[in-house]
């Protein structure tokens, strides 16, 4: 796994990358969906799975070809990531 997709864990079967989300107050996880928001139209595709709660976020990616993780799967990835890392 690529230093970009630090953070993120692989799971097999089916083929995900999933990543927990923490933050402090309530006002970073809501500015945070809401950049991720943002970001999901700008790369025209979304997470498989987002669940969240107070101070938290956990966001499930799978494969754009539903098969195999490609280099724009963990630039979207790494971009979610850079989203958090900016909100904190």
């Amino acid at each position: 796994m690529s230093d970009e997709l630090q953070g993120w864990e692989r799971r097999d079967k089916p083929p995900t990358l999933y990543r927990r989300f923490s933050f402090e107050r309530y006002a970073q996880t809501r500015a945070f969906l809401d950049a991720l928001s943002v970001l999901c139209d700008e790369f025209k595709r979304h997470p498989q799975n987002i669940s969240f709660g107070t101070t938290y976020v956990n966001v499930t990616l799978e494969p754009a070809d539903d098969k195999v993780f490609a280099s724009q799967d963990e630039t979207f990835a790494a971009r979610i990531s850079a989203l958090a890392e900016q909100g904190k």
